[in-house]
């Protein structure tokens, strides 16, 4: 049988390992980091359209990243709609 003292400090590894989950889940959530994202593909893409000599590599690499961005954006609400469907 446990002890008070080892229930105690499982509460606590709990607590911590759920500090750290919460952490977690608010950086993949977070603007930062969709717009960090955003900004390494626009100069991933920009940088390989301009290696392969595409005319106006900085500006075609709008597109991708904006199509990124946007599917960022809309995935909290699939994902809602997923969990929804699954539930029933």
């Amino acid at each position: 049988m446990a002890t008070l003292k080892e229930l105690e400090k499982e509460i606590n590894n709990l607590k911590e390992r759920n500090e750290r989950v919460e952490k977690n889940k608010a950086w993949e959530t977070s603007f930062t980091r969709r717009g960090l994202l955003v900004l390494f593909t626009y100069l991933a893409i920009g940088v390989y359209l301009q290696v392969i000599d595409v005319p106006l590599p900085w500006l075609n690499a709008i597109v991708p990243a904006f199509a990124f961005m946007l599917s960022t954006l809309t995935l909290p609400f699939f994902r809602k709609m997923w969990m929804k469907r699954l539930e029933k």
